[in-house]
Order: C-alpha cells, then structure tokens, then sequence
C-alpha cells in the first residue's frame, strides 16, 4: 500500500518550528559479511514522511521491520544510503551537523540499559547534566525540577538499583530530559512494564508533547499508539505499509469486513479451515476465553458458515465490529508480507 498522504512541510530553516523533523526517500542497506553467502539487508527502503512541533508521531512495525534504524538515523547515529533527513532544519550528513542536533535532542530505549545502577537518581542526572556542559549554578535547581517532572523526588537519592522496573524507566525519561531537547526519540519506552505503570509513563509522554516537545514513538503496544499518537507510519520490511491518523487508516478496512468471535475454548483448528476466506485471522487469550477476530477477503456473508465452523469451541459472541488500530495494523503488515 502506498502512503496516504505526507503533509507539506518546507525544507527551509524557517520552517523549523513547524516541522523539525522531516524524512525524504530515506534507505539503508547493512552488507552482508564476505563469505557469509548471506545477502545484503536492506534494513530501511525509500520511507518519507515529516513530524510537526509538538506532535506525536507513531512508527509501528514488527521486529525486524527498521524501526530502530530509522532512528539511529535520524538522531546521528547511521549514516543513510540515500535519501534526505532533515532534523531541526539541519541535514544529518552535512559534517559539523551531528555536533548540534545531538545537543537538541535525546534518546529513550526500554530495557535497562543507561543508567548507572550505584549511583542514586540525583547523581545520575548530575553526571549527564555535566556530560552536556549543563551550567552548574544551575544544576541543581534543573535537577530537582526533572524529578518532580517523573515524580521521583521521594526517591532522588536512593540508589538506582533498588528502583522498581517503573522508576528506571522514569529517570531513563528523566535523564533524556536534562538538555531541554526540542526531540525526544522513546523506542519502545513502555516495554515489559505493568499496566499501571505503564499509564503513568504515557501521561508522562502527554505531557511532554503538551509542552512542546516533538516526540517520535516507536511501540508493540497498538493501544498506546492509539491513544498517544497525532499521525502514524506503519512499516514492514523497511518500506511504508501505511501512513495517516489513526481515523486515516481505518478508513483502508471497511467495517463489514471485521468479525469478532469470542469462544470458551482454542479455536485454532477453525481458525485453519477459514484461512481461504481472510485477509488475516489473530486470536488472543483473555480472562479465560479466547477473542478471534478476521478480516475477510470480500463482503460475503459467512457468519452462517462460522457460526457451524466455531460452534464446538463454545460460541460467546459472533458479530461484525469496527475495525480496530490492531486491526489495520495486523492488515497492512500481511498485505506487505504476502
């Protein structure tokens, strides 16, 4: 699928606080090492797409897809093949470039890594607040500002390594906000944390979006994209598989072509006798029960034919439904696969 629409955002310098990111035909490909007989991975293929001032900006994709080279890219990291990468007004392959979005930007990946488990909160922002030459008159005034910003002043000098999973994942945010960036990357920042958790770093991300800070958010979680995100690019393999509002998107996938099937029992082996009939099938566990839900290949009605194919599972619920983001999402990235 095509993208559906990239808004219009000039290249100019001035236009920097409209759109301070901005991503024409952009691709990388990894080489293979010699003598692997692997071929060349072609990790981002000719994406393009812009992110306005303050706004949230979702890039979904599975594993493997070029999410994470994306950014590595775009924050300096890699070097693209081709293409063009605008951050701040600034072209990321000029030379001298990288020197100054590094100093505008920050990086936040889930998992552990980052912080400095034997030191407390206070002294981890005090060691990045000196690696970006922060002005120490005003140190410490800046960084009992960031705790109360990640709710974290309570525990400002207890040690990192006795934080709960939730607070690391705080002063990881906290620490990425100790240069004031303009852009803030969060690559999966809500990974493997508890629901609640989980909540209170999206509020948190709300927030930060609220003040003006552009955000690029890369997520499994097709809920938070939902609920966080202004525009979202959907990419598989590399290439771009989609790329509007979540309204935008869901208009590709008509309601009628959505069911929803609901059973006491695996459904798998039905699941296997429809798949002639569907675009995607996914089935998910829950309170007990398992949530099937297809799109079809065309607007036929066959809710006669599943009710006899899933009645030995123990039908709870069969019914069309709207398509959801997960919907789309599962969709678009089938398409691009098969």
């Amino acid at each position: 699928m095509g993208l559906l629409f990239i808004p219009h955002c000039d290249s100019d310098p001035m236009a920097v606080p409209e759109c301070p990111i901005i991503v024409e035909h952009l691709s990388k490909t990894f080489k293979a090492r010699r003598r692997s007989g692997l071929p060349d991975k072609k990790a981002v293929d000719d994406i393009s797409f812009s992110v306005k001032k303050g706004e949230i900006f979702g890039l979904l994709g599975p594993n493997g897809a070029g999410k994470t080279t994306t950014i590595k890219m775009l924050s300096t990291l890699l070097i693209p093949d081709s293409g063009t990468v605008k951050i701040l007004g600034m072209d990321v392959t000029v030379s001298g470039n990288e020197k100054e979005i590094r100093k505008r930007i920050n990086l936040v990946s889930g998992g552990e890594r980052g912080l400095y488990y034997r030191l407390t909160g206070r002294q981890n922002l005090k060691f990045f607040s000196n690696l970006y030459n922060i002005d120490k008159k005003k140190q410490d005034g800046l960084i009992d500002d960031l705790l109360r910003t990640v709710e974290l002043s309570d525990a400002a000098d207890v040690r990192v390594e006795d934080y709960s999973r939730g607070m690391k994942q705080r002063m990881h945010i906290a620490r990425a906000l100790v240069n004031d960036p303009e852009i803030l990357y969060l690559d999966e920042p809500t990974i493997g944390l508890d629901p609640e958790i989980a909540r209170d770093v999206r509020i948190l991300i709300r927030r930060l979006a609220d003040s003006g800070t552009t955000i690029l958010l890369t997520t499994h979680y097709m809920h938070e994209a939902e609920e966080l995100c202004g525009r979202i690019m959907i990419i598989s393999k590399g290439r771009s598989a989609g790329y509007g509002t979540v309204a935008e998107l869901k208009e590709t996938v008509r309601d009628t072509n959505i069911i929803e099937i609901i059973t006491n029992d695996d459904p798998h082996h039905a699941v296997v006798k429809i798949s002639g009939d569907v675009s995607y099938s996914n089935t998910e566990r829950s309170g007990g029960r398992y949530c099937t839900r297809i799109q079809l290949k065309d607007k036929a009605d066959i809710l006669p034919r599943l009710n006899t194919i899933f009645s030995e599972y123990g039908i709870r619920k069969i019914g069309y439904d709207e398509p959801t983001l997960e919907d789309i999402y599962l969709s678009l990235v089938s398409e691009d696969e098969s």
